[in-house]
């Protein structure tokens, strides 16, 4: 038998038995080692509602995994440093995030990329795209302020994706809502049950540390410099002589009372059951002074899984079993160097390997591609990287030719990854240039912004380049617009709103626009593949056109 195996290998494989077992024992170690490196990733996005100190945040994530010495603020002001991951110059200007970034720091024998997206509801698609991304989500929630508008809207995109969902309640600091009461909240606003991780002790001036409720200890938190530097934390058992005299004994009888009425009340923690996104494990702290940042970070580790599988047009493709290198890209940014006006295609890596300057097959694309430069990312900063793995973030350069939701492989059975949705402006301008001599620099400002996706552009359905419809999410979208296009382009432009409120996608691909039995106030018009939508100014002209024209079908949502 073993004299026919040996016959086998060299006749079909072209070498001895041993070459071709040592060759597949190599492929296997490294194969394991592959997926040993993926286990270490976790991949996460932070959302809020602007202003409940997201950003923050994230910075005092990079200053306990080392990435920075000393942490800046979003307003620039208890420190001359701005936030890592604000580094648009309109973002420290407005002192709000408008763009989402992409950092990555070790921590506890993890590699952590985190997402930070923008929290102003004007940049919101940029937050959904992103949220694409990411395995698990951190919401953070104002502690004085409970759940707001921008929250509701994030979090039902998470739901969606039925991600794990964390909940940091941020600004103990500062005088806070009931605690029960913000539990509460969370829990018929969002409709997601809510298991306390850990205990505030006190809130606004008072507020001293957290009760962590399965060692039963108290963590008292001091030196942090205002929230520059790590500082000390000091952790005591509540059933000690100690804990009496650290805290006031108003606060140890109300925190004794408390965890009383929690223990009784609140959900059992389940882990199968944060895994499924239906449990929000949730913790206090406030990231301004960095108390409770730490502890969140190490039980969020142990809570969260590596890198999830991905559906593709050919059934899930997982990580753990996948060999082959694949990607897509979920964002794209041009002109993050100055000086090289350079643009940014950020791609999640969902299996295999990645190394520096290999070549993978682009699906939309149809060709092989050579991913040159290939850079991991501190916010605008930058580095060369030579290896990356499932799970990770990277930013490779893009001479033009990728677009938001782009499947990249190396796999032998080609496969695409699900698109990511396009979600519909709300607000729409016709745009002018102001000197007509700056045409060239016009359009090639328009369509790099837009290929981004912070911008989504239309034209007539029957011209060119001539007419130029822009529609936004946000209003405040127009404004960055106009600022990156004078600052980055040198382009002056004239933005002239229009009145329409609602568009849509026709899913039709036979279609014959000009039989299309219209409205007085719809406008055809065709996306930069050509695809065709309409405007309407009024939602029941949607129900007239297609009640007009039979088997119609209009979309909402587009797909990249």
């Amino acid at each position: 038998m073993i004299h026919y195996l040996l016959v086998y290998y060299v006749t079909v494989y072209g070498m001895p038995a041993d070459s071709y077992l040592l060759r597949e024992n190599d492929r296997r170690l490294e194969m394991s080692e592959i997926t040993n490196e993926i286990k270490k990733r976790r991949t996460f996005a932070i959302i809020s509602h602007p202003d409940a100190g997201k950003t923050t945040l994230t910075e005092k994530f990079l200053l306990y995994g080392g990435a920075i010495n000393q942490a800046g603020s979003v307003k620039g002001k208890a420190t001359a440093k701005h936030a890592v991951s604000d580094w648009m110059e309109i973002e420290k200007e407005r002192g709000i995030s408008v763009t989402s970034s992409v950092l990555q720091f070790q921590y506890g024998g993890y590699c952590i990329n985190i997402l930070d997206t923008p929290g102003h509801q004007d940049f919101s698609e940029d937050t959904y795209r992103t949220l694409m991304a990411a395995d698990s989500a951190v919401m953070v929630i104002d502690g004085s302020k409970g759940v707001e508008a921008q929250t509701r809207k994030l979090f039902k995109v998470c739901v969606m994706r039925h991600i794990p969902i964390f909940t940091f309640i941020n600004k103990m600091d500062r005088e806070a809502m009931d605690t029960f009461e913000l539990l509460d909240d969370i829990e018929k606003e969002l409709g997601i049950a809510t298991c306390p991780i850990n205990w505030p002790i006190g809130s606004g001036k008072e507020f001293r540390g957290v009760f962590d409720r399965n060692s039963r200890e108290l963590e008292i938190f001091s030196d942090t410099k205002k929230g520059t530097s790590i500082g000390e934390v000091e952790k005591v058992s509540i059933d000690s002589e100690e804990a009496k005299s650290i805290v006031s004994e108003a606060q140890f009888a109300q925190l004794e009372e408390e965890i009383e009425l929690l223990d009784g009340a609140s959900a059992e923690f389940d882990q199968e059951m944060v895994s499924k996104g239906e449990l929000s494990p949730v913790f206090f702290g406030s990231a301004l002074t960095n108390f409770g940042v730490e502890t969140f970070l190490q039980h969020f580790l142990k809570m969260t899984t590596s890198p999830l599988p991905r559906m593709s047009d050919k059934g899930l493709i997982d990580p753990m079993k996948e060999e082959d290198f694949s990607a897509f890209v979920f964002k794209i940014q041009a002109n993050m160097n100055k000086a090289h006006r350079d643009r940014i295609a950020f791609m999640r890596i969902c299996s295999g390997e990645f190394k520096a300057g290999m070549d993978v097959f682009h699906i939309q694309g149809g060709r092989k591609v050579r991913l040159s430069q290939p850079q991991q990312m501190m916010a605008s900063e930058r580095h060369m990287i030579d290896t990356t793995y499932g799970g990770d973030i990277i930013g490779v350069f893009d001479p033009g030719i990728f677009s938001i939701g782009d499947t990249l492989t190396n796999s032998a059975e080609k496969f695409a990854y699900e698109g990511i949705p396009t979600f519909a402006p709300e607000h729409f301008a016709r745009v002018r240039q102001v000197d007509t001599m700056k045409r060239k620099q016009f359009i090639k400002g328009i369509n790099e912004i837009a290929q981004e996706g912070a911008i989504q552009i239309f034209q007539e359905f029957n011209t060119g380049m001539e007419e130029i419809i822009v529609g936004v999410v946000g209003v405040l979208q127009f404004d960055v617009l106009k600022y990156r296009l004078e600052n980055e382009y040198n382009v002056e432009i004239r933005l002239e709103p229009l009145p329409y409120e609602h568009i849509r996608w026709i899913e039709n691909e036979e279609i014959n626009m000009d039989k299309l039995v219209g409205t007085s106030d719809m406008k055809k018009i065709k996306d930069l593949k050509d695809r065709p939508l309409l405007l309407f100014v009024n939602s029941w002209s949607i129900r007239m056109v297609l009640e007009r024209n039979e088997g119609l079908k209009l979309s909402e949502f587009g797909r990249s």
